[in-house]
């Protein structure tokens, strides 16, 4: 059998300049290329920006990734398109689907082929997709992921009129977690078309480490919490932070960079913590299972999320969860051996939903067994399954 030939569309994909970027649609499309169904290439738009020098911070990366490359086999592209910030949200999907159209002709005067289009984020990923697949006349799949559906249609009239427009003409709708099906379906799209694929985790990667070595290599002693996550305010950090101070004898430990650094660092120096409080910075993918093994819990403070694929990646590592009731999260966390869910989202309940949990966990090997049912076989199931009934409707078979 002939395998299918995908096009993968996304801003949200790692690059050399940005490894962790977008990881999460890496491995659901890693996964589904290991299948043997399908065979993938990657365009992933960067945005443009002129100055490669570490001083224009974040942005200086833009400039840096490479123009094409190939990362696991799968070769990606990576065009250049305009952005506005601020002024220009509702103008990115055209500048979006023009730098794309551009790459994708040449890509097809080159001899490639494309069965489908997999879109990944919906604003404006998805909207530039379903143009793409009207001008070059290939099915659009597009996967909603968190912020698209949950923030963005509220805060924008007018990105929500392109979205449901987007989904609408979609052939394929896939959303990662159950609440977002909910929140998709809301803006008028009927819910039968709405298939729910979640994420999964790589249980060969996160897997329990070993704890002692790496606890006395780092110097932890007592109860180590862990908070994963880029450092803006969405993430709840300095939740985290006053949580610990009520915690005595807790250490934490942020893995992440951003730009609310200095402030937490000021928050912890000023509710007296900074001596159990460690920024470790960006962590690689690859090493954070030794960091959740060291921990004795994770924990995620955040106001908003999809599917938060840290708390998978923990608890493979045998390390439960106390997180916040948002997006998919009472999906993962949905029996004692994976954590506990905190129904109010402050720095009294985190502390509570804490002090609980170390108080009667579930052994680390509960955890892992928990996790393994969360691994990447369902979802690859399931989308091979959508993509090939989307070709069959296209040929007049299905």
């Amino acid at each position: 059998m002939t395998a299918m030939r995908i096009l993968t569309f996304t801003t949200l994909y790692p690059n050399a300049a940005q490894p962790q970027h977008g990881v999460f649609v890496e491995n659901r499309l890693r996964k589904l290329v290991a299948s043997g169904a399908v065979e993938a290439r990657v365009l992933a738009p960067v945005p443009w920006f002129p100055f490669a020098s570490p001083r224009f911070g974040p942005y200086a990366a833009f400039a840096r990734a490479p123009r094409a490359e190939v990362r696991h086999g799968i070769a990606i592209d990576h065009p250049r398109y305009p952005v506005i910030p601020k002024l220009g949200m509702t103008l990115t999907p055209g500048f979006l689907y023009h730098s794309a159209a551009r790459a994708l002709r040449g890509l097809i005067a080159a001899g490639e082929r494309f069965d489908l289009i997999d879109a990944h984020y919906f604003y404006p990923d998805g909207v530039a997709a379903a143009r793409l697949g009207r001008a070059f006349d290939l099915p659009v799949a597009i996967t909603g992921r968190g912020t698209d559906l949950n923030l963005i249609p509220h805060e924008n009239a007018a990105a929500r009129r392109m979205i449901h427009n987007a989904a609408m003409r979609a052939d394929g709708l896939i959303v990662v977690a159950r609440a977002l099906k909910t929140r998709l379906a809301a803006l008028g799209v009927p819910e039968a078309r709405i298939e729910v694929l979640r994420n999964g985790v790589d249980l060969d990667l996160f897997r329990p480490r070993d704890r002692a070595r790496i606890r006395a290599d780092l110097g932890l002693d007592g109860p180590v919490l862990l908070s994963v996550g880029n450092l803006v305010a969405l993430k709840g950090h300095e939740l985290m932070i006053e949580a610990l101070a009520r915690l005595a004898g807790h250490t934490l430990l942020i893995a992440g960079a951003g730009p609310e650094e200095p402030r937490l660092k000021a928050l912890g120096r000023r509710l007296g913590v900074p001596s159990r409080l460690r920024f470790l910075g960006r962590i690689a993918h690859e090493a954070l299972p030794e960091i959740y093994s060291a921990a004795d819990l994770l924990v995620l403070a955040s106001s908003r999320e999809g599917w938060p694929n840290v708390l998978l990646e923990a608890m493979a590592c045998g390390t439960p969860v106390v997180a916040t009731r948002v997006g998919g999260v009472a999906e993962i966390v949905a029996a004692p051996a994976a954590g506990r869910v905190v129904e109010t989202r402050t720095a009294e309940a985190l502390a509570e939903g804490i002090r609980a949990l170390l108080a009667a966990p579930p052994s680390r090997a509960e955890t892992r067994a928990y996790a393994e049912d969360f691994g990447w076989e369902a979802t690859t199931r399931g989308q091979i399954a959508l993509f090939e009934r989307i070709l069959a409707r296209r040929r007049g078979t299905g």
